[in-house]
């Protein structure tokens, strides 16, 4: 269902029955929740200040090599939409998962 870089990839599937209304039931697939990580479970590796140029699939592939990790930025600065890191002027934590 999501390409293997998504964030949502390792995340498991689940499935409930909902009841329709004439009676029958319908199975709903679905992803689990996905928690963002603990802060205290990643390390700062570096800083990024953004500017008017920059965009985070661009900061993506080049601290990552991977444009499609932008979702990695996000969660080491704790945000859910990628927007609120795009501002010129906010420093980006470019982080990696802790050993």
């Amino acid at each position: 269902m999501f390409e293997t870089q998504s964030r949502y990839a390792s995340i498991d599937d689940a499935a409930m029955e909902v009841a329709q209304p004439d009676g029958s039931l319908r199975t709903v697939r679905f992803k689990r929740r996905r928690f963002l990580p603990r802060p205290d479970s990643l390390t700062v590796v570096t800083e990024h200040v953004m500017t008017d140029a920059d965009r985070l699939d661009l900061l993506a592939a080049r601290f990552a090599g991977d444009p499609l990790a932008f979702w990695r930025l996000c969660d080491g600065n704790d945000v859910l939409r990628p927007e609120e890191l795009e501002r010129p002027g906010r420093i980006v934590d470019v982080v990696m998962p802790r050993p």
